[in-house]
Order: structure tokens, then sequence, then C-alpha cells
């Protein structure tokens, strides 16, 4: 059954960052249709929920590869912003567990000082003024 996959997906796109968006936002349209019953907005959020699924697994089976990668980096250029800013607040939590982390009250420059020195002088790189904080 395994060799029999492995020959279907021979050739075919795959999942990429689009699909698994897609995916994303089907399945959460259509958990929300259920919320809502049958009123209108839920039958329409269930049809965009399952025409979202639909496309997903269309761009999965598709062997129009250099159409389907096409899309995806639109895709992620349209996206880089937001995903980026995600990336940096992920980035900040883990050194906030080693760092305090402040931003400097002429500039406002984010500064990162080690945590458990006690009250320290903090000279900002960027514009040079000094201030006091607790570590």
């Amino acid at each position: 059954m395994r060799d029999k996959m492995m020959r279907f997906l021979q050739g075919r796109y795959g999942v990429d960052a689009l699909s698994k968006c897609l995916l994303g936002i089907g399945l959460i349209a259509v958990i929300l249709a259920g919320f809502f019953g049958g009123k209108a907005a839920g039958n329409i959020l269930y049809i965009l929920g399952w025409a979202a699924i639909i496309y997903c697994y269309f761009r999965i089976f598709s062997k129009n590869i250099t159409k389907r990668y096409a899309e995806n980096q639109k895709y992620l250029a349209k996206t880089y912003k937001l995903r980026s800013f995600f990336y940096k607040q992920k980035e900040l939590m883990k050194q906030r567990k080693v760092y305090h982390i402040y931003k400097c009250p002429s500039c406002k420059q984010k500064i990162r000082i080690p945590r458990g020195k006690g009250k320290i002088e903090v000279r900002c790189p960027k514009c040079g003024t000094t201030f006091i904080k607790k570590s």
C-alpha cells in the first residue's frame, strides 16, 4: 500500500506553506460554521471552508509544479512582514528568560541587559544616553 501511495505522489507538487494556510483557514471556517448553525453566515462559512480545503488538496496533488511554486512564492512574499513579526516576538520571548529588554528613553533603541546584576547604569549604544535600570 505504501508503494502505491509513493507512486501516486511521485511528480506531484506536495505540501507547502500556502497549502498549510489554506487547510487551516478551511478547517477554522468549517468549525465556525458549526457554531452559527443553519444561518446564512454559517452556510457561507461552511461553503468557503470546504472550498479552501478542496483547493488545498488540489494544490497538493497538482502536477503543474511551476505554477504551484509561483503561487507559494507570491504568498510568502505577501506574508513576509507578518511572519517576520511573529518570528521576532518568539525570539524576544526566548531572550526574556535570560535578559531584560529596555528601550532607551531618548531614541527608543531596544537594549538587552543580563538579569540578576542589580541596579546598573545603562548606556545606549546608538545615542549615548545613560540611564539607571534594575536588571
